[in-house]
């Protein structure tokens, strides 16, 4: 029982803490927390008044519904395959209610933020800059000081946050709050190719042994019946993504491609789109491994297909090196920009660097790119089991974005009797459960698996990778210096680019895209030159086995191109 003086103290207190225009404070639930990584270590408490430029996701109007209409337009035998959605269309699934904007702009005012800036591709993001101490309390956070052991990342994270338990199904996540992403790793470039003059000689019709030691897009050509025709239809584009100051060289271009494709100009050169502060400078200092390699390898095996470079600059605060701005600038473009979209790695995470509602975040839109017509790629990774990396590891690491059912995850192979590459990622994400589309499949490879690696990764998530190309011993100009590179990035650019000249043909023809392209290459398993020999090893394991069908080192196999242009009926 509360006594009559005491009571009238608490209305009092109440009624002055409204006169002096404090709001009570709303009951609160924790919405995201981890445990503090390996590879961080906590370094100290931030000055309280730091600032920190923070952004709210809304919800969906209707997400589940944009899901189901990306199954039905992606799906080959719906009645809706390839009736991809304007952007006017997919808005009214994507954007938030009236309800939601409102009510989280209302707590945001009553605790004194009213300089809100309306972002994101939906207007589905809310940004807003605190001082640290109005972080921590506004969201019963712990924002601290972290550093990468070893490495040179530093970030302002917290391990926990809360929100308004009345507000937790208008927001889907605050960022930047308990994301750990390490600075990103590319190929190693390793110069004075051996046996190589940069001439391309005649290609028989199966590619030739030098293609062992030393490939080139007439390797690619040959091995996988890509052709040599131009692309006929502008509307028909690739986009290569590029981020952490990566930019590809026009005259390291002009070299390779005079070099190893006569048969076009070497002027041949791509567009360049830019956002975060992103640019493309051209002193032979300013070359990028990565960026070269991606323009190379569509320029030069995507005959005749306008290519676009977006580079992604460092004026970001997604904390994830512009992976949600550029998806956002994607998903906001009213006209579809592009008919076949690639991003790829090196450019990717270890799964367990992002929380679940992050992860999540960056899926939806990949599959909101989807429903629009656009595919995406990404290369699986360089650690075999053990992650986007090789690192020492108990149980086996999915990497990110691969691990994520809405887009197509890219492996590796070598040599012209191709085998798988050892550094291919692949296995089983623990964050998203098994698409449809690899029920069977994947069943088929668990069952031949046996116990092997028992306990190690999850026998129910979403499995990768889902096609593989070649990956090792591949040609670049750098510098204007020619040298060999080996990854999966190298691997994906390579798939991306058959993909590319397969829109074009369907375009030609009056057909849709394929858009998002796993169900259609999961329904069409002998267009691929299955892979059955080799593994990727880690976590002081051989990893997974290539077998006969998919596996989790080079999914389905590598490109038929034929075969795959027949499935797509052109």
């Amino acid at each position: 029982m509360v006594r009559l003086s005491s009571y009238a103290a608490l209305l009092s207190g109440f009624a002055s803490s409204m006169a002096a225009g404090i709001p009570t404070r709303r009951a609160m639930a924790v919405h995201d927390e981890r445990e503090l990584p390996v590879h961080f270590a906590n370094v100290g408490t931030p000055s309280p008044d730091t600032l920190m430029n923070l952004k709210l996701a809304l919800t969906a109007s209707d997400m589940a519904g944009l899901e189901k209409t990306f199954w039905d337009v992606s799906t080959p035998g719906n009645a809706l395959y390839g009736q991809h959605l304007s952007f006017e269309e997919t808005k009214v699934f994507a954007a938030p209610t009236t309800d939601t904007v409102t009510a989280v702009t209302a707590w945001l005012n009553e605790n004194g933020i009213n300089d809100i800036t309306t972002t994101g591709a939906f207007d589905d993001w809310l940004a807003f800059t605190v001082p640290i101490s109005t972080a921590n309390s506004l969201f019963e956070a712990e924002f601290q000081n972290f550093t990468e052991i070893g490495g040179p990342t530093q970030l302002i994270r917290t391990l926990s946050y809360s929100l308004p338990v009345d507000l937790q199904q208008h927001i889907n996540l605050l960022h930047p709050s308990t994301d750990f992403v390490r600075n990103i790793k590319g190929p190693i470039f390793r110069a004075s190719v051996p046996g190589s003059s940069l001439n391309n000689t005649a290609r028989a019709l199966t590619a030739p042994s030098s293609c062992n030691s030393v490939v080139t897009p007439a390797c690619l050509q040959d091995l996988y019946g890509i052709p040599t025709t131009p692309a006929t239809q502008t509307s028909s584009k690739l986009a290569v993504s590029g981020f952490i100051e990566q930019w590809p060289q026009t005259a390291d271009l002009k070299t390779f491609l005079g070099s190893l494709r006569t048969d076009i100009s070497s002027a041949t050169t791509f567009a360049l789109q830019t956002l975060d502060g992103g640019s493309d400078p051209q002193a032979a200092r300013d070359a990028g491994i990565e960026a070269n390699l991606d323009i190379q390898y569509t320029v030069g095996v995507a005959t005749g297909v306008p290519i676009t470079f977006i580079s992604v600059g460092e004026d970001n605060t997604d904390g994830i090196d512009g992976f949600l701005d550029i998806m956002n600038n994607i998903n906001g473009q009213i006209a579809p920009p592009f008919v076949s979209l690639l991003i790829f790695s090196s450019y990717g995470f270890d799964e367990p660097d992002l929380t679940s509602t992050m992860a999540n975040q960056l899926c939806n839109a990949y599959m909101t790119s989807g429903t629009r017509g656009v595919s995406i790629l990404f290369a699986s990774g360089d650690g075999g089991v053990s992650g986007s990396q090789s690192q020492s590891c108990s149980t086996f690491i999915p990497t990110f974005p691969s691990g994520c059912p809405f887009l197509t995850s890219v492996g590796a192979t070598q040599d012209v009797t191709e085998t798988s590459a050892s550094f291919s990622s692949g296995g089983f994400s623990n964050i998203f459960a098994r698409p449809s589309y690899q029920t069977t499949p994947v069943a088929t490879y668990l069952t031949a698996l046996g116990s092997t690696n028992s306990g190690k990764f999850s026998t129910t998530g979403r499995a990768f990778p889902d096609v593989a190309a070649q990956g090792v011993n591949v040609e670049i100009v750098d510098g204007g210096e020619a040298g060999l590179v080996d990854g999966t990035s190298c691997a994906s650019p390579i798939f991306a680019s058959v993909i590319a000249l397969i829109n074009d043909r369907l375009v030609a023809a009056g057909k849709s895209p394929l858009g998002f392209l796993n169900p259609f290459l999961y329904a069409n398993p002998t267009a691929f030159f299955d892979i059955t020999t080799g593994d990727n090893p880690g976590c002081n394991t051989n990893g997974f086995p290539a077998k006969a069908g998919w596996d989790p080192v080079t999914g389905l196999g590598t490109p038929n191109f034929a075969s795959l242009l027949a499935a797509a009926g052109v």
